[in-house]
């Protein structure tokens, strides 16, 4: 039988990643930022249509997980994914 259990923290990671992923908004966000590129709270509101607040507490949790990051351009923050492997767990789940 092979041994999977190499590297425990490896587990760990990508279970924190699985479990920001596994809200349908969290999943929405980060699909639309891998296909669109950087976006800010407004464009993710417009095409969610959800509220700012709502959009806003899943940001919080996507960049707690280390998924994305945001980057402040003049009044605005824009949000893109930094987290390689959560972009090739949204390319696997939606090629």
């Amino acid at each position: 039988m092979e041994t999977y259990m190499t590297n425990p923290e490896q587990y760990d990671e990508l279970s924190e990643i699985l479990k920001a992923l596994s809200h349908p908004v969290r999943l929405c966000i980060v699909r639309g930022l891998l296909a669109n590129g950087a976006c800010n709270v407004s464009d993710m509101q417009n095409c969610l249509k959800a509220p700012q607040s709502t959009i806003s507490q899943h940001i919080s949790k996507l960049k707690a997980c280390g998924i994305i990051k945001g980057e402040k351009r003049g009044l605005e923050i824009y949000y893109s994914v930094t987290n390689k492997k959560a972009a090739e767990l949204i390319n696997v789940l939606f090629d």
